[in-house]
């Protein structure tokens, strides 16, 4: 028996409480998986789509007191490096763990923990949070465990070894370790029912082993022949009659036994003999359960997605099969306890329940959660208001995903294909339409008729589909129906739905254009692409260039059309965007590209049109001018995949085989934004309202959302170059933890200027004249503000309210109001005229300025800077309480002062104005003001002669400008 060491098994942390939002301390599983980052304009913010994946989900269900509704369901599915955790009752998501270093290989729950196996550790959470921790001493990964009452028990991946942990306690402790026989290989674990301290462990050779653990020795073994009676292949060697499955059935020392050649056993352990045996083909078995309701009957489920139901009173009848249950191998199986209701997991990425009305009915699907089970390759928003998604993955189904929450998300039906399947003897994925190419939807008209149109691989016809019914719509438009040639017509390539929702258009491998009409489904116009340009057959260098192409050999790579249907373009595979006229069907212009046109993408309020082009550029073209005004680089290690326009048409981001994610700024033509991802992505999406950033990549079943930085905070851009990119990790399906939460909120909002940011300074140049910057009308309010004030005054005086009776006396207004404190008042009102006859022998806040103005000898930043802040008959106050000889002497100091600093030049003569225009005359009987005044008359003719010198200088300079063009 082994030991533990100090380092082996980690202290064990309290129960976790409400956190407080300003803590945002990580735990240090975390911060191995996210390394601190500088910030990106993109922060990942969650993954959507993931239900499960091929680890064995765990059921638990819990009873309450006067519960009606029967007892709760709680379904812990993994999903890869992290766990959720489901309600069964409408499938409501519950809880996300936080992601791991290692990918979880088991999953069991006790009571409100769930414990996770990843790598050398069993890691326990509580409500999503990271409690404690157990580590294999042996560093060796671990890849199955069971929960036997208070202790722990774990089989390593080799099978070599299983250890037992004793959890009753905060500091879990490593009980034993033990050691299997050479030729036996553990891969489970169970617990058979009354059996005390003794479990069943399964191996990959098809035997068995009964252990006590409290003994730490196997108190039996069960060999192969006595469990399975067909014989392994010689080719197969002893693989094929491994036990894949394990469980215990309600009749006490019975369990079911699963082989991946297919055979089942039930078999009782302590009498050592089996009871019956079942077979099922095309596949071994992978999960086992038996009801719990009173009923006898085994569920089974294979490697090709099938389950079977077998009648254990008839000695293992089949009762029913439900072929193509799900589509790929089923991991797991569960009877919820006491209902008719079966539940399975597949790596299909799906739960379903299954509902058994009778005995002998056919089992009905009750509900289910799903997503893709193959990487979806083309994504798409679809709406204005950036909450749904369209996804078109290699499973041969087109989803719709809501952003916002996940019960709305479902696959778009294509029909009653499990009755076509059931009918023909087919499996149900081989009648699905072939993968989807190219998707265009548009939903101005989604309540009246099909808003979405999708082209499929290697097919002339075009389909239409109904979101708003979520299913296949009315019509399949078929492109080669009309063609009245003998030449075949090619396979779509794109397609198009107008802005408003009225047409659809598809581009052919045959350089032709069909449009049809969304509502009636009829054929409305055919354009052609024509022969091949001689700019192109000169830029070819292939023999057969020197014969025009046809109009059947020009490929259309993409299709677009305007905001008002005036305008339809088409790219070809030979480095053309054609622009044809939508009404009249002809083409108008023809502009060829260096090379080769991959796919094209619209911005329609903006008006420009991105090509993405074949020697890794995206071009910019204006439709109006049809001009390129952008070439854009992605570099030189792989091609562009896709690319997405923001809704402001400032950014373009673009994706490549490089795992680069790039954001180019489309004003400046600058790369401001480049990441790199674990695995390449294959298609993106930017948000209508330019809040998230969608990308789906080759490895996942998922589809990621990263959040748009600069929607929350003030983002400075600037260019940067192919070597600063930044290695990012995908986002977790709930985005993160609290605390990551909480750090991603606070990280959007961290200053991101740069260290050589420039600011304008007060004065450019000591010689150059600065002006306020302030409205003109500012200044023209000032020095008319008598004028206006005249203008404003009312022609007659407001007349007093009509008196009540003098002992009732009212309040002005317009509703009657009797003053009752009126004489209290009068009596406050007398009291506080010697507070204003202080304060108007307290000096202004403009004479206080111009005090410490006189004693330091600046040039009145702060004065003036107070000035500006003013309103113009503030500052008319304020000068008119320039009432004595040191205050109009400290002021016209002041103005000269600021006049020889070349600074608020128009404000200096709107005050100077106001000031002479009052204190005329008490400057000119005064001396020293007279003095002061002939200064300041000396300062005003020099920077006045300034002044005119440098307009006219720059009015000659204009001139001549404008008489050279």
């Amino acid at each position: 028996m082994a030991t533990r060491g100090a380092d082996d098994v980690e202290i064990a942390e309290a129960r976790p409480r409400k956190r407080i939002r300003s803590s945002t301390r990580r735990k240090h599983a975390t911060s191995l998986i996210h390394p601190p980052r500088a910030p990106q304009l993109f922060a990942p913010f969650r993954a959507l789509g993931l239900i499960t994946n091929h680890i064995p989900f765990y059921l638990q269900t819990r009873s309450y007191k006067d519960a009606t509704d029967g007892p709760r369901i709680h379904i812990l599915t993994c999903l890869g490096r992290s766990w959720a955790l489901w309600e069964g009752g409408k499938m409501g998501l519950l809880f996300v763990g936080p992601e791991v270093p290692d990918p979880i290989s088991c999953l069991v729950m006790d009571g409100d923990a769930v414990w996770a196996a990843s790598g050398i550790h069993v890691i326990k959470y509580l409500r999503g949070k990271e409690v404690s921790r157990v580590s294999n001493p042996l560093r060796t990964p671990l890849a199955f465990i069971v929960l036997f009452g208070s202790q722990l028990l774990a089989l390593t991946e080799d099978g070599g070894r299983m250890l037992i942990w004793d959890v009753s306690t905060n500091e879990p402790a490593l009980s034993a370790n033990l050691q299997f026989d050479i030729g036996f290989t553990a891969t489970s674990i169970l617990h058979p029912a009354t059996y005390l301290n003794k479990v069943l462990v399964a191996s990959n050779e098809g035997d068995m082993q009964l252990w006590n653990i409290r003994t730490q020795t196997c108190i039996h073994r069960f060999s192969h022949s006595q469990l399975c009676t067909l014989p392994s292949k010689p080719n197969m060697g002893t693989s094929s009659s491994s036990i894949t499955a394990l469980t215990q059935s309600p009749a006490i020392d019975v369990v079911g036994v699963g082989f991946l050649s297919g055979e089942i056993s039930v078999y009782d352990v302590r009498a050592d003999e089996r009871l019956m045996r079942m077979y099922m083909d095309n596949g071994g078995i992978k999960a086992l359960s038996f009801r719990s309701d009173g009923h006898p009957i085994l569920a089974s489920a294979s490697s090709s997605g099938h389950i079977a139901l077998w009648d254990l009173d008839s000695g293992g009848r089949l009762l029913h099969l439900i072929r193509g249950a799900h589509d790929g191998s089923i991991t797991t199986l569960e009877w919820v306890p006491g209902q008719p209701v079966l539940i399975s997991s597949g790596e299909d990425n799906s739960v379903k329940q299954w509902l058994y009305e009778s005995p002998t009915a056919v089992p009905r699907l009750l509900k289910f959660r799903s997503g893709h089970h193959a990487p979806p390759h083309l994504i798409r928003f679809y709406g204005e208001d950036g909450k749904q998604l369209l996804s078109a993955s290699a499973d041969r189904t087109l989803r719709y995903i809501s952003v916002v929450r996940d019960s709305r998300s479902y696959e778009m039906s294509q029909g009653s294909l499990a009755r076509k399947a059931t009918t023909l003897s087919k499996p149900l994925a081989s009648l699905k339409f072939p993968p989807i190419t190219s998707i265009s939807s548009s939903s101005t008209r989604s309540k009246d008729w099909d808003d979405v149109l999708t082209s499929h691989t290697d097919e002339m016809c075009v389909r239409s589909w109904t979101v708003l019914n979520k299913r296949l719509g009315k019509h399949t438009f078929n492109s080669a129906e009309s063609s009245k040639r003998k030449s075949p017509s090619g396979v779509v390539k794109c397609v198009c739905v107008t802005a408003c929702g009225n047409f659809g258009l598809a581009g052919s491998s045959a350089g032709e254009i069909h449009m049809w009409n969304m509502q009636s489904g009829l054929k409305r116009k055919s354009l052609k692409v024509g022969p091949c340009p001689e700019a192109v057959l000169d830029r070819l260098e292939s023999p057969s260039s020197t014969k025009p192409k046809k109009a059947s050999e020009r490929s259309i790579t993409g299709l677009a059309s305007d905001a008002l249907n005036r305008v339809v373009i088409a790219s070809t595979s030979d480095g053309t965007v054609n622009f044809f006229d939508f009404h009249t069907c002809t083409l108008d212009q023809i502009m060829v590209l260096p090379t080769s046109a991959i796919s094209i993408m619209l911005q329609r309020d903006s008006g420009l049109l991105a090509v993405v082009c074949d020697d890794m550029f995206i071009r910019i073209i204006d439709i109006e001018t049809r001009r390129i005004v952008r070439e854009l680089s992605c570099g030189v290690h792989g091609r562009i995949l896709d690319i997405a326009f923001s809704s402001d048409s400032r950014w373009i981001v673009a994706t490549s085989l490089d795992s680069v994610i790039r954001t180019f700024d489309i004003p400046t033509g600058q790369l401001i934004n480049a990441f790199r991802t674990p695995s390449v992505a294959t298609s993106i999406a930017f948000s209508p309202t330019n809040d998230f950033l969608a990308t789906a990549h080759v490895d996942s079943v998922g589809i990621f959302i990263w959040a748009n930085r600069s929607q929350y905070s003030e983002v400075a851009f600037r260019a940067i170059s192919e070597d600063h990119i930044a290695e990012v990790a995908l986002p977790s399906m709930q985005g993160s933890e609290e605390d990551e939460a909480l750090e991603a909120l606070e990280a959007l909002g961290v200053e991101d200027t740069p260290a050589d940011v420039f600011s304008t300074p007060s004065q450019l140049d000591g010689d150059l004249v600065t002006l306020t910057l302030l409205p003109r009308a500012r200044w023209q309010t000032l020095l008319n503000l008598e004028v206006i004030m005249h203008r404003n005054k009312p022609k007659e005086p407001p007349k007093k309210p009509e008196h009540a009776p003098f002992f009732l006396p009212t309040l002005p207004g317009v509703e009657h109001r009797f003053a009752i404190g009126e004489k209290n008042q009068a009596k406050q009102d007398k009291e506080t005229r010697r507070l204003d006859k202080l304060a108007a022998k307290s000096p202004s806040i403009l004479q206080k300025l111009l005090s410490e103005l006189e004693k330091s000898g600046d040039s009145g930043d702060v004065l003036f800077d107070h000035i500006k802040s003013l309103s113009p008959a503030a500052i008319d106050v304020e000068l008119r309480l320039l009432v004595s000889l040191s205050s109009l002497l400290q002021f016209l100091r002041a103005i000269k002062r600021r006049l020889q600093s070349h600074l608020d030049f128009e404000a200096v003569q709107a005050l100077q104005n106001v000031v002479l225009r009052m204190h005329a005359d008490v400057i000119i009987e005064n001396e020293e003001l007279r003095a002061e005044l002939e200064e300041l008359l000396k300062v005003q003719k020099t920077e006045s002669g300034r002044v005119l010198d440098l307009l006219a200088s720059s009015l000659g300079t204009l001139g001549f400008v404008r008489d050279t063009q």
